[in-house]
């Protein structure tokens, strides 16, 4: 099944076909710049401006970087207050024509990876860790979604987590990244003495090989840890995914 998966950022607004049976792109990745203020319908005109580009009519898959249940957006710690209790599946699907799935960001790019990434054929308890503006996270169990985890917004320091450990922190503080890592090993630490899951998955901007080697020997888990392999297609594949599903 094709479906055209959309990535929604907080700078670009991402979209490709996909074949949802090999997670391969079927035309090339088409970027738009997110609009500010990036309003539910600012938005919406975006995916739709997507949706012509591709020429498309089949069912859409949509990320969204928020906690979405049954369509509905709960809650907005990164994106626009206006977004909170927004259906916005409907209002996608009222905006392009089409049939459109909407999930958590996070969710998607773990679906990608437990499908078609590094997480391929993983059972036991599984996180996803994107590690980016904000900390994002995707929990499985056996290959299946726990879906809306959240787990960037756990206490450390004082704070929420991903206010002390995310790669923004990293860039605007200057961290080394020792000293970086260093912070991320305490969240690692957390979700460890929470959860103790069997594997570990880090992506994100964090996951691109160049950037691993500056960090990663740095880091020590129980779990099995292990780089994402999909970078930046990752909540496309994970959204069309979804869309499949």
């Amino acid at each position: 099944m094709n479906v055209l998966g959309i990535d929604i950022g907080g700078t670009g607004i991402k979209g490709a076909p996909v074949n949802t049976l090999d997670g391969t792109l079927l035309a090339e990745r088409h970027r738009i710049p997110t609009p500010d203020p990036a309003t539910p319908e600012a938005v919406a005109g975006i995916v739709a401006s997507m949706v012509d580009h591709f020429d498309w009519d089949g069912h859409v898959g949509c990320t969204v970087p928020a906690r979405v249940q049954h369509g509905l957006v709960r809650t907005a710690a990164n994106i626009h207050k206006n977004w909170i209790d927004t259906q916005v599946d409907g209002l996608f699907s009222r905006a392009t024509g089409c049939r459109v799935t909407v999930l958590n960001d996070a969710d998607a790019a773990g679906l990608a990876s437990m499908r078609f990434g590094a997480g391929r054929g993983l059972d036991g308890l599984v996180f996803f860790i994107t590690v980016g503006t904000g900390i994002g996270s995707a929990m499985f169990y056996n290959q299946e979604l726990v879906p809306n985890t959240e787990l960037g917004h756990l206490r450390l320091k004082g704070g929420a987590a991903e206010d002390y450990a995310s790669n923004r922190v990293r860039n605007e503080k200057n961290l080394s990244w020792k000293k970086w890592a260093k912070r991320f090993q305490r969240y690692l630490d957390r979700i460890e003495f929470l959860f103790a899951p069997d594997t570990i998955i880090l992506g994100g901007g964090i996951s691109r090989p160049q950037k691993v080697a500056r960090y990663w020997h740095h880091l020590s888990t129980e779990a099995n840890l292990i780089p994402a392999e999909l970078e930046n297609e990752a909540g496309i594949i994970g959204a069309a995914a979804a869309a499949a599903r």
